[in-house]
């Protein structure tokens, strides 16, 4: 004789319990295929994915095959109406089996317990979050501490300060590689590229030196936005979690 605890209850993410139709269908020992008799009980008006849900699972034959086969996670209601429907004791010791484990499910303790369970899967969640939220927090620190553009070398700084082991030449040598400075020599070089400008990484500023001859010189230098700063901080901690 089939033993009560061959019908397993499974917990799901909703946090009632279920039970598989299969289970349920060899404790009752019914002499019917699993699948046609599952057909006939859906003629009680069991509704698709409120009473229960069809899966897919799949298992090893005698012979060494993979095949696969559909069994159906049950609510306890239904699993109890299908028992009820059974008339003979089998039938009966499931039913008084499901409401035992109702009863012990709904108690104060298991509430408190599944709220701790809820309470815990939440502080993991909000932890993981928070690691991936990581580079966007420092992304935000950074604005706030940067109101104004700073120089590529300050830049490197605060790289540095975020676990980023950059010195300024490395960094002025990784923009001009990945198209965010010039890379030709000549009047350009480490000037902020067509493409940088338009996502307003960075400003040039420009400034005037008279010479002793009268002559006026204009210098360039190129600085890295409170955008840009964000922009990079971000690139750099993401590249290096990968």
């Amino acid at each position: 004789m089939k033993e009560l605890s061959v019908i397993k209850i499974h917990e799901q993410d909703n946090g009632q319990v279920a039970v598989m139709g299969r289970d349920l269908h060899d404790f009752l020992e019914i002499g019917t295929q699993y699948s046609k008799w599952f057909e006939r009980m859906k003629e009680y008006g069991f509704v698709e994915k409120q009473d229960y849900e069809a899966i897919s699972q799949k298992r090893l034959t005698a012979q060494g095959n993979m095949t696969e086969y559909i069994d159906h996670v049950l609510t306890m209601d239904m699993a109890k109406e299908i028992s009820m429907i059974q008339r003979n004791d089998k039938g009966k010791q499931a039913r008084q089996y499901f409401i035992k484990i109702e009863k012990a499910w709904n108690s104060p303790e298991m509430i408190m317990k599944r709220a701790l369970q809820i309470a815990d899967r939440k502080i993991i969640d909000l932890n993981e979050q928070i690691e991936r939220d990581k580079p966007k927090v420092v992304f935000a620190n950074a604005v706030d501490a940067s109101k104004s553009s700073i120089l590529v070398g300050d830049m490197a700084k605060l790289l540095a300060q975020n676990g980023v082991k950059i010195g300024q030449n490395r960094l002025f040598q990784w923009l001009r590689e990945n198209g965010f400075l010039i890379n030709r020599r000549g009047e350009s070089w480490n000037m902020p590229t067509q493409r940088s400008m338009e996502m307003k990484l960075f400003e040039v500023k420009e400034r005037t030196h008279n010479n002793p001859d009268g002559s006026i010189v204009i210098s360039k230098t190129t600085k890295i936005t409170g955008k840009g700063q964000v922009y990079f901080i971000n690139k750099f901690l993401s590249e290096q979690a990968i």
